[in-house]
């Protein structure tokens, strides 16, 4: 590893994420075109409520960074991809508006307007950035500003192939997510109905993923290639294995253990594109030659790092109250779900001191090194840092829950 791809691996985390949790939002407005009832619209209304917008935190977080660290490949991307980034910019604007006009008063004729707006635009906007990401994946996306073709650049075969797939696999991931909604919500109906949703969008992605790979190895000539050659080759096997592993937790409700192996499937894809990309960031340039100065990549790294002590734990809380029903119309008691959480075990190393310690090693490894063991060394340290001091710094749930409801309670 060099510091040169530090950012890079940043990019790959943020990637990962607004594919899984970006993609199961914009999945969840899918089910919604043309579902009949409104107990199923509104169940995924509800269960994308506390963070549609939060999710997209993912997209600034990655367009920062590669802003940031590799401007020449930046330029040449927005340049070239100019309409399907626009079209995923509209997309989501649309869906934002149509979100919020929704929980305000309309008539019927009207929400299912605004409801049609809401799933085309959900629809469009992952399709649209899929299509972005099978032109560099392709080589469609040559160096320079505006270089490359306006429209073959991004409707071609690999870019269709991929915008399906990116549409396929958030409708799998959300189906996935919004059963165990309905279960843990006590809600047996709308439980059974995303599961079949879940097995059958499972069944259809898989063979989607499957005639993907097939259109990119014809279509997209090196990285092509390299999918399916070590080491991407064995991403590909472990999404394949998670998606497997997936329809049998959902086949036996299995709902919870069924969401990390959805996520899994999701994510291990983009580390397999990653993987086959590597060296090349666009066509014909490195991630060393695309790379901005040492300085810019160190403040950056640095900066990603501080920034992630305010960012991962506010989603921590924010997924951990969603998963526990925190947001629910009907939210059992603080004080009986404090007592069915095990206590913790007495802890011999303070958190805190721990990311400290880790901080204070990876901070000068990454001054010091410009590649090799060490650098990587010092990277890992650096986000083992985040990890650790956002656990140890985010507020219990459960607790806050309680505090809430404390406050709310009238002194007897």
């Amino acid at each position: 590893m060099t510091l040169a791809e530090a950012p890079l691996l940043l990019m790959l985390v943020g990637l990962a994420a607004y594919a899984v949790l970006g993609g199961a939002d914009f999945g969840a407005a899918f089910w919604q075109l043309g579902a009949r009832g409104a107990q199923l619209r509104e169940h995924a209304y509800r269960a994308m409520g506390p963070v549609w917008e939060a999710n997209h935190v993912w997209l600034v977080f990655v367009l920062v960074i590669c802003w940031t660290a590799y401007p020449e490949a930046f330029a040449s991307i927005f340049s070239t991809l100019t309409v399907p980034l626009f079209v995923a910019a509209l997309g989501i604007i649309l869906r934002g508006t149509a979100y919020a006009v929704h929980a305000g008063s309309a008539r019927e004729i009207e929400r299912r307007a605004i409801d049609a707006v809401f799933s085309i635009s959900s629809i469009l906007t992952p399709f649209a950035l899929g299509t972005a990401v099978g032109a560099i994946a392709s080589g469609r996306v040559p160096v320079g500003n505006a270089r490359g073709d306006l429209v073959t650049s991004w409707l071609n075969p690999t870019s269709v192939a991929i915008g399906v797939l990116a549409v396929a696999t958030g409708a799998y991931v959300a189906a996935v997510y919004l059963a165990g909604d309905g279960a843990r919500a006590g809600r047996a109906e709308l439980a059974a109905a995303f599961k079949a949703r879940a097995l059958g969008a499972g069944l259809v992605t898989g063979a989607l993923a499957f005639a993907a790979l097939i259109v990119v190895r014809l279509d997209s000539g090196r990285v092509g290639e390299r999918l399916l050659e070590w080491p991407a080759i064995l991403a590909i096997a472990a999404s394949a294995a998670a998606g497997l592993a997936t329809l049998e937790l959902i086949r036996r409700s299995r709902f919870e253990a069924a969401r990390y192996g959805a996520s899994a499937a999701v994510a291990s894809v983009v580390v397999g594109w990653a993987l086959a990309q590597r060296p090349e960031l666009l066509s014909g340039l490195t991630v060393e030659e695309a790379a901005a100065g040492r300085p810019t990549l160190i403040v950056t790294v640095v900066g990603v790092a501080l920034g992630g002590l305010v960012l991962v734990p506010s989603l921590t809380l924010l997924f951990g109250l969603v998963l526990r029903g925190g947001f629910d119309e009907e939210v059992a008691p603080a004080e009986a779900v404090r007592q069915e959480r095990p206590s913790p075990p007495a802890r011999h190393i303070s958190p805190l001191g721990l990311a400290v310690t880790l901080g204070a090693i990876g901070l000068p490894l990454l001054l010091v090194f410009d590649g090799g063991f060490l650098l990587a060394l010092g990277v890992g340290a650096l986000l083992a840092f985040v990890a650790i001091a956002s656990l140890a710094i985010t507020p219990d749930a459960t607790s806050t829950e309680a505090t809430g409801e404390n406050r709310g309670r009238a002194p007897s």
